[in-house]
């Protein structure tokens, strides 16, 4: 069922927020040792760019690409830390400074790992800017579950970019370039069993498909401004043709001049499709 509220929300004085409830079923026939499946909503905040906060029908809150500081599109209240509350894992798909830039003082302040591309992991640690334990490396069709058995399960999946770390050194004070391994995307399966699939920044590439249809993801985070990711044209055959998931949010768009793609000429391109795109502005909360 799905339910229209309005909130106050950001940048926007009163907007629309599209809730749907996702009613989790333990199978009768499930074994009386598989874990209940816990009830509740997926609750994803939008905080511009690819920053996306999601706490998760158990309780956990995960924090994704943190560029908050500096985001001109990240609402006031955000640019404190703070204000993004507790905080229990820390997801960075690559090394780029408007995905990575307040993730290392997130995991400082809460004391919770920062888990990131194998590569560019090993360079946060090898820089010291985060101590090993910290800065946890998995990669490419690695899963971890990080709070154990029956809770989130985590994926890491290709995403066709690159990865770079920007980074002042304290000693010459001039700034370096190191590499920040290969780039990913994360889905992300609820304890209830609902899957987001955040895409981090991504072109086009063909086996789109094949994680659609293998991962099955409820909800996919998918970049749309162009020029570095892909266009409204693009991401939308890779939401309608390729992925065919049932909930889509354009990210990654209109934060700087070249990432001119908009929500409107996305919701063009998917045409009649039957997957709900939701435009959310920065700020803005949709639960599922």
């Amino acid at each position: 069922m799905m339910i229209f509220k309005r909130v106050q929300c950001g940048l926007a004085a009163a907007v629309l927020v599209l809730a749907t409830t996702v009613a989790a079923q333990t199978p009768a026939a499930a074994p009386a040792t598989a874990p209940a499946l816990v009830s509740g909503k997926t609750e994803v905040l939008w905080l511009g760019q690819a920053a996306t906060r999601i706490t998760t029908p158990g309780g956990k809150v995960i924090m994704i690409d943190p560029w908050l500081r500096t985001n001109p599109k990240t609402p006031q209240k955000y640019k404190d830390l703070e204000a993004l509350g507790k905080i229990d894992l820390i997801l960075v798909t690559h090394g780029h400074f408007d995905h990575f830039a307040d993730a290392p003082d997130l995991a400082k302040m809460h004391k919770v790992p920062m888990y990131g591309p194998a590569g560019m992991n090993s360079a946060v640690i090898t820089l010291g800017i985060l101590p090993a334990d910290l800065a946890p490396r998995f990669g490419k069709g690695g899963s971890i579950m990080p709070f154990g058995p029956g809770g989130i399960k985590i994926t890491a999946t290709h995403a066709e970019h690159s990865s770079e770390i920007n980074w002042k050194n304290p000693a010459t004070g001039k700034d370096e370039t190191h590499t920040g391994g290969e780039p990913v995307g994360f889905i992300i399966e609820m304890e209830n069993g609902f899957k987001v699939w955040h895409m981090g920044d991504t072109g086009l590439f063909g086996d789109m498909k094949f994680i659609g249809e293998y991962y099955k993801p409820d909800l996919i985070l998918i970049p749309i401004g162009g020029h570095f990711v892909m266009n409204p044209a693009d991401a939308a055959v890779a939401t309608r043709d390729m992925i065919k998931p049932k909930f889509a949010i354009p990210i990654h768009y209109g934060t700087t001049p070249v990432l001119r793609g908009t929500t409107a000429e996305f919701a063009t391109a998917l045409g009649n499709s039957a997957i709900k795109m939701l435009p959310l502005n920065p700020g803005d909360q949709v639960d599922f």
